[in-house]
């Protein structure tokens, strides 16, 4: 890997191209050989992931109103495929549904470093361009893998949360660079158009604060949209803001450390394989990854507590992230309003460690339905939940070795009679290090679980058949990766939507 230092320059400079980030990252894009044989495997189960949630989501009303704006712009031959209907549609605009139903649950992977990502946002756009211009699966591997790196990179080396800016900045990058390695674009094309899908997708992270909408699963799939744009501009020769991320009025200056800037970004070198994507994880409960390993704790002190009406206090030491962003430390008093929307519910640890507390379960579905938050049970003790920042946990959350590194806590709940029950977990059960880390046959029973009564067994077997061979498929294949559901039931549910411009 090669580390490179990014920081702010006087317009009067000149930073040569070579020398800018943007640049750099085009090139990973660019340089991308033959996938890793464990980097394609993992992109495989990556797209079964995105189809598992996607089709969970079909009949959510945020999926099905950006599934009706895309519907709207149909394409000419070829198009691209949407989740939940036969109609071909622009690229872009299938990226827009796609992209929304993938990440409607926050249901798929994640990768947590200096700031926070969902690296299978990428998928969406990249398969969605793949099918337009009639690459084959190698072709999209090459670029999911390529589009995995340069987030992975990005996310590693570039806080955004600090500064209140939404992750999706790092993902439009990312889709872009991704979309230059499936199309083999030449670098020069391929930075302007990271630059102005950089330029495009900076936004602030009021859509995961307070009263969380259902923007939050738009924002990816905005940002997919957007890099699929600036490809398109790019490549008819048209440039972008130069330099995006050093200059003295670009990305660093203005919205992250300002004019001191100075990061590291590590890439790998010329040749190098492109591994980033087995540093990933999925979510094996449809919850913010922080979480995940905190219901899988609430559901073993289930055993331990006892009654819960006899709980005075429950008390979880953990990270910085945790705690400011999940946790009580966000100082959202909506993340203990039973009337909460379900975006601002799998944002509230508290909420989520008392229902699988009570549970000793987790659904996509029930645990966040509106007579589950507002069980008068689960309301009272519910607000016995805090969260406090623990440095261990925070030092553990930002290990360098990904073998150490921490997403969990300390749960330490005191009782009616004074006695303490304490326990504590660092990863969730299906984190590589956990206890039991997600698998083929694990990502396999997720999609059947989630596709069940959706789509019909036979359909089942021939996504998975396509999605395995992935590597294989011709280009007239990839319409195998998107499950063949009931179309008349969800567009009888789609009619019943209010109408909008399209």
């Amino acid at each position: 890997m090669i580390e490179h230092h990014v920081r702010v320059h006087p317009s009067a400079d000149r930073l040569p191209r070579e020398d800018q980030l943007a640049w750099k990252l085009a090139a990973v894009a660019t340089d991308a050989g033959e996938p890793d044989t464990e980097s394609a495997t993992m992109a495989v189960n990556r797209v079964i992931d995105n189809a598992s949630v996607a089709m969970a989501s079909l009949r959510r009303r945020p999926v099905a109103v950006a599934r009706a704006q895309a519907v709207a712009h149909r394409a000419n031959a070829p198009g691209a495929s949407v989740f939940g209907t036969p109609t071909r549609v622009s690229p872009e605009w299938a990226a827009w549904a796609n992209g929304t139903a993938v990440r409607e649950l926050d249901f798929h992977d994640t990768y947590l470093a200096a700031d926070y990502s969902h690296p299978g946002d990428n998928i969406p756009p990249l398969l969605a361009v793949a099918q337009h211009t009639g690459r084959t699966g190698a072709d999209l591997l090459r670029g999911v893998i390529s589009a995995y790196e340069i987030h992975v990179a990005l996310v590693k080396g570039i806080c955004l949360h600090e500064h209140r800016i939404d992750h999706v900045a790092h993902l439009g990058a990312a889709t872009a660079g991704g979309l230059g390695a499936l199309l083999r674009l030449p670098t020069g094309t391929v930075y302007q158009a990271i630059q102005q899908a950089v330029h495009t997708t900076t936004a602030t992270r009021q859509s995961r604060k307070g009263e969380i909408s259902s923007w939050k699963a738009y924002a990816p799939a905005f940002a997919g949209k957007a890099a699929i744009e600036a490809v398109d501009r790019a490549m008819r020769g048209e440039t972008s803001p130069s330099p995006i991320y050093e200059g003295e009025d670009g990305f660093l200056a203005r919205m992250l450390d300002g004019p001191g800037s100075d990061y590291t970004v590590r890439l790998p070198e010329p040749g190098e394989p492109r591994r980033a994507i087995l540093d990933t994880y999925t979510k094996e409960h449809s919850a913010e990854y922080q979480a995940q390993a905190v219901i899988d704790l609430a559901r073993r002190l289930r055993e331990k507590t006892g009654p819960l009406d006899t709980v005075r206090s429950v008390v979880l030491h953990t990270s910085h992230h945790t705690h400011h962003v999940i946790g009580s430390g966000a100082n959202d008093p909506q993340k203990y309003d039973p009337t909460a929307s379900r975006e601002t519910l799998d944002h509230s640890v508290p909420y989520i460690f008392a229902v699988a507390l009570e549970d000793g379960t987790w659904h996509h579905e029930r645990s966040y339905a509106p007579g589950r938050a507002r069980r008068p049970s689960t309301v009272e003790l519910w607000r016995k939940i805090t969260t406090v920042e623990d440095p261990e946990w925070t030092r553990r959350y930002h290990d360098p070795d990904p073998d150490r590194r921490a997403f969990g806590g300390r749960a330490v709940i005191t009782l009616d009679d004074g006695s303490v029950i304490e326990d504590e977990l660092a990863v969730a059960d299906a984190h590589p290090a956990g206890a039991r880390p997600f698998d083929r046959a694990a990502y396999t029973a997720k999609f059947r679980t989630l596709a069940e009564g959706v789509v019909t067994p036979a359909g089942q077997d021939r996504f998975l058949s396509a999605a395995e061979h992935l590597g294989d498929l011709a280009a007239d294949d990839l319409d195998g990766l998107f499950p063949v559901v009931d179309t008349e039931a969800v567009a009888a549910h789609d009619a019943c939507l209010p109408k909008g411009l399209f």
